[in-house]
């Protein structure tokens, strides 16, 4: 194993103890700064890598109970594999996620769990009209997904998405995603532009907008978004920012900035353009 390997596993390790604790309390308090910037929120649970299905419901259900108060126009993203895809489990969090009038949105994870991902979003659609999921740009069969629900009161976020769909040829992902948000054009319920690409962002939400589609650009907290967020209120588009938090965040994070070396020029390419 190489010391860069080495040194990698060292500050997923112990970047926990090194950051601040992103527990409920964090994640409402950075909703909270948000809001009053002017943006609206999306609460994503990052679970630890071994937690329990039980805790996971319970860390989204003290979130759902500390946003209960709160003025944020804000949502309650799911991971439903680290659930175990369980109606028991997710009937528990839609309860206290209604008790707080947080929709819940499901995140995407690997193509082999769209299908049961899905399932769940169909399980709570009919009494809970507001439930969303992601559709990843990068799978060919978004493109079917996205015509199955186009006409549903499902919120779709789009998204290029972590995951590549194995064993088929990936072709142009920022192509796909241009041509998922045709098909959703001129649909009722919203449609979330994910991407900090601002070339992009500025033509689905003009695709969606000129449908007539209700849209609303979204960006993850900690990556640049100085470019797409001008581009979003230049067309007068709502701005909502994916808030991470859980005992698996800070790993998580610290991986993906380490695996991403260009990040720097990135910040630097947003800040001076």
């Amino acid at each position: 194993m190489s010391w860069r390997w080495r040194f990698k596993q060292m500050l997923v390790r112990n970047a926990p103890k090194l950051l601040p604790r992103a527990d409920a309390a964090y994640a409402v308090e950075v909703a909270e700064q948000l809001r009053v910037q002017g943006y609206a929120v999306t609460l994503g649970h990052f679970p630890a890598d071994k937690g329990s299905p039980d805790a996971i419901v319970a860390a989204n259900c003290a979130v759902a109970e500390a946003m209960a108060s709160s003025e944020c126009d804000a949502f309650l993203a799911i991971k439903a594999p680290p659930l175990g895809f369980d109606p028991a489990r997710l009937d528990a969090i839609r309860k206290a996620a209604d008790r707080a009038a947080l929709p819940m949105v499901f995140d995407a994870h690997q193509f082999e769990a769209a299908d049961q991902t899905l399932a769940c979003v169909r399980h709570l659609l009919d009494d809970h009209p507001g439930t969303g999921v992601a559709l990843p740009a990068r799978w060919w069969r978004s493109l079917d997904d996205a015509m199955a629900l186009r006409d549903t009161a499902a919120r779709l976020r789009l998204v290029k998405g972590e995951w590549a769909e194995p064993g088929v040829p990936e072709g142009d992902a920022g192509e796909r995603f241009l041509a998922i948000a045709r098909k959703l054009a001129g649909r009722a319920a919203p449609v979330g532009v994910a991407t900090h690409d601002p070339a992009l962002a500025d033509a689905a939400l003009k695709i969606l907008l000129a449908a007539g589609t209700p849209c609303e650009l979204e960006q993850i907290r900690g990556l640049p978004r100085r470019r797409t967020v001008a581009v979003a209120r230049q067309l007068k588009v709502r701005v909502r920012v994916y808030v991470p938090f859980g005992e698996g965040w800070w790993p998580y994070a610290v991986g993906k900035a380490l695996d991403r070396p260009y990040l720097p020029m990135w910040w630097l390419k947003d800040l001076i353009a």
